[in-house]
């Protein structure tokens, strides 16, 4: 009964934090999709890049310490670039996929326009994409990758 309600709206930041969630949640399922399809494709399990592509996963979703709450815009950006350093080796990877089997370059190329700018982005090209990045278009991708499968 105490409850007038404000807990339950969102500010502008937490639902923009929200939807970068969202964001990242989907290109990281993207991503352990594509991975699957080349592993079906090359019948050959890549687990150095799986646990790569994990373990940025759950880097980039997890819940910031009380104390990150702290940090202003410059710092959050620095920790941003960091992030975007850790993915510049699964472009290296993905990269390096293409080059050696014409079917990951075809599966990879038909769905760059999803993943590629989130692994070579900086920290403010990251936040401007996230932000202008349509639901339906990421939520579409996955489901049209799958059918590649069948």
């Amino acid at each position: 009964m105490g409850d007038s309600g404000l807990g339950k709206q969102e500010s502008r930041p937490e639902m923009a934090a929200e939807e970068g969630k969202r964001a990242a949640a989907q290109l990281f399922h993207l991503l352990s999709n594509l991975l699957h399809q080349v592993e079906t494709l090359t019948n050959r399990e890549e687990v150095e890049l799986r646990s790569k592509i994990e373990a940025l996963g759950l880097e980039v979703t997890k819940v910031p310490s009380k104390s990150a709450h702290g940090l202003d815009e410059l710092e959050i950006a620095k920790e941003l670039d960091k992030l975007s350093a850790k993915l510049d080796g699964v472009d290296e990877m993905i990269s390096s996929a293409m080059a050696a089997d014409p079917h990951v370059q075809s599966l990879l190329s038909g769905t760059a326009d999803v993943w590629m700018p989130v692994i070579t982005a900086n920290a403010d090209e990251r936040r401007n994409f996230t932000a202008s990045m349509p639901h339906d278009k990421l939520q579409d991708k996955p489901q049209a990758d799958e059918n590649l499968s069948n």
